[in-house]
């Protein structure tokens, strides 16, 4: 199945394994549509060549050589069929046939040859770009579900440095991988709760998995798909009801986030409380203003309290424990320790 994304993008899905890559290919309408009119100028060509030069030719039916004997000859000459009723006769006229209409029925049996190659090639030549794209992919980060808060996701990946190359979107909508195949981006058509899905998506080679599930029970089995495949792949989950995060984490999840919580969470700091939820959506929109960071500690950081530094830290990550910016246990900082901070993009 063929299916044409914006910017004339051709992109193909189920006839590959439901795997589509980004391309920026012109589609196929527009490629047949071009060669159509190319052959159709080919043809007025000929035409005005034959008409123009109408006295060196001779019609067996008698009568002199008209724009629709013209354009007859012109037909059957350039598709080989050369019926003999219409035949130049005069040197001048065999020249022309010679220098002008043998190289424009060249360019016109390439053209219907060329689109005949490009239908037959096209799905092979897609096959090898994705057995090329499998066997090079690596360390890259997979989004399941590209709806809005997997979109949002991918904005804030790609904020952070990560190239739309290295993300690869699950969806079982063909339109949204459309989509996203469109915005450059790798997609892989199925349900993320399936084995052999994500096994397209070579999960066993990722560096990160969003799973951004419409429902809570496709993300409960989205996440134990991926950390039967990948042990250790982190994992970050999205659910709507705060109840079902323990079972996300019991499931293989690393890092929870409870969408309805924490939407209701800022709409009651926002009635009495309106400047600490602009600094918040300032924290999570990333690109500018305040960003949240995470980094390691650099070696000119060492030895130094937290207060410190130029930027603001909010929490100290030391022998796999998360200890607040406040905790009397962090003292100084060491050169292994893993800093959350907040940055200004000023």
């Amino acid at each position: 199945m063929t299916t044409t994304g914006r910017r004339g993008e051709a992109t193909t899905t189920a006839d590959h394994g439901g795997v589509q890559l980004a391309h920026t290919e012109e589609s196929s309408t527009r490629q047949v549509w071009r060669r159509v009119v190319v052959a159709a100028l080919v043809l007025v060509a000929c035409v005005l060549i034959v008409y123009v030069g109408r006295d060196g030719y001779i019609d067996n039916n008698g009568g002199e050589i008209s724009v629709l004997d013209a354009t007859y000859y012109a037909t059957v000459s350039l598709s080989t069929t050369g019926y003999g009723d219409i035949v130049p006769v005069t040197p001048g006229a065999r020249l022309i046939n010679i220098l002008l209409i043998t190289p424009l029925r060249i360019l016109f049996l390439l053209i219907l040859i060329g689109t005949t190659l490009e239908a037959l090639t096209a799905s092979s030549r897609e096959e090898f770009r994705i057995r090329r794209w499998r066997s090079h992919v690596r360390q890259h980060v997979i989004v399941c579900g590209y709806g809005t808060k997997g979109r949002s996701a991918i904005r804030a990946l790609m904020s952070n440095g990560t190239p739309a190359g290295q993300i690869v979107v699950v969806d079982s909508d063909p339109r949204a991988i459309e989509e996203a195949s469109s915005a450059g981006f790798t997609g892989v058509l199925g349900d993320a709760g399936r084995t052999e899905v994500l096994g397209r998506a070579s999960v066993e080679k990722a560096r990160a998995v969003i799973v951004a599930a419409d429902r809570d029970d496709a993300a409960v089995l989205i996440t134990l798909t991926v950390r039967q495949l990948n042990p250790g792949v982190p994992i970050t989950a999205s659910v709507r009801e705060e109840e079902n995060a323990s079972l996300l984490r019991q499931s293989g999840a690393d890092s929870v986030i409870t969408s309805s919580a924490t939407s209701g969470r800022l709409m009651g700091l926002s009635t009495d409380s309106p400047r600490v939820v602009a600094v918040v959506e300032d924290l999570l929109t990333a690109g500018h203003g305040l960003d949240l960071v995470q980094r390691q500690v650099t070696q000119s950081e060492v030895g130094l309290g937290p207060r410190q530094l130029h930027d603001m830290v909010l929490s100290v990550t030391r022998g796999g424990r998360s200890l607040r910016f406040d905790d009397p246990l962090i003292g100084t900082l060491q050169s292994e320790d893993l800093l959350v901070v907040v940055k200004s993009r000023r």
